[in-house]
């Protein structure tokens, strides 16, 4: 593997969405650095760097173990988070910081850490993965539905900031999407809940629903797309609902939206 297309610094990339964007980029000609807590071998053209997005001082390692081999970092694909479930009254402060100090302020690390030497070279491609549930806020998913808002708001913001200086930024929005996020979610301790069998049913609904989406490799395709094209788009939405939500959002009042969003989680 040549990397003649630049180096790709992936993180979130031992599983899901991160490991296919991984394996899509190397099979595509780019040199890709997957972060994960757990380093491993080069497989697949994926070279492995250890990194904690929750601690500064694993992402200045990593970031900086990359700069070591590669010299540069041409783009960097922010896709490492998870989900936590409970209602937002029972859900721990605890919990809900962990969530954003994953899901947000290690996005954070990342820009912060990345994004100077692009600016300084005057080049440079940043894709964040976000989520539809930043625009159409998941029942008993408050606090992972409202990380994904913020990182609509600092990508954008960070998009305009960017404006001028040849780094390109973008937001890729998933649905429902086949990845192990559901054994990866933090679905909170066994006990009763004062929301009873709506917290329950909507359980079910996320449980039954992920198995039978698409398969990362679709996000992948995109996420490439916005790394190659020549005016990568401010936004790409894919999977199911890429056109439902953003049109329900335009098109729709508030109220509406939320009862079909209580519609189809069944609370």
């Amino acid at each position: 593997m040549t990397g003649e297309r630049g180096t790709v610094l992936v993180t979130g990339a031992s599983a899901g969405i991160g490991l296919a964007a991984a394996q899509k980029l190397a099979s595509g000609g780019f040199r890709v650095f997957g972060a994960s807590r757990r380093a491993g071998t080069t497989h697949n053209g994926v070279e492995w760097v250890r990194m904690d997005v929750t601690d500064e001082d694993s992402v200045a390692a990593g970031v900086r173990e990359v700069l070591e081999k590669a010299g540069a970092i041409f783009g960097l694909v922010c896709s490492a988070g998870y989900g936590v479930f409970g209602s937002l009254e029972e859900t721990s402060l605890d919990r809900a910081r962990a969530q954003f100090d994953t899901n947000v302020f290690g996005v954070l690390r990342l820009l912060r850490a990345v994004v100077p030497g692009m600016r300084q070279r005057g080049a440079g491609r940043v894709v964040v993965v976000g989520s539809l549930a930043g625009r159409a806020p998941i029942p008993f998913q408050a606090h992972y539905s409202a990380s994904k808002a913020a990182v609509d708001a600092l990508t954008l913001s960070l998009r305009n900031e960017l404006h001028g200086t040849g780094v390109a930024v973008s937001l890729v929005e998933p649905g429902d999407i086949r990845t192990e996020f559901n054994e990866r979610m933090d679905w909170g301790e066994v006990r009763s809940s004062a929301y009873g069998d709506r917290l329950a049913k909507c359980e079910r609904v996320i449980r039954t629903s992920l198995p039978k989406a698409p398969g990362p490799e679709i996000v992948a395709c995109v996420i490439a797309r916005a790394l190659t094209s020549k005016r990568p788009r401010v936004r790409y939405c894919v999977g199911p609902d890429s056109r439902l939500v953003p049109w329900g959002r335009r098109l729709l009042p508030d109220a509406w939206c939320l009862a079909l969003i209580r519609d189809h989680f069944q609370v």
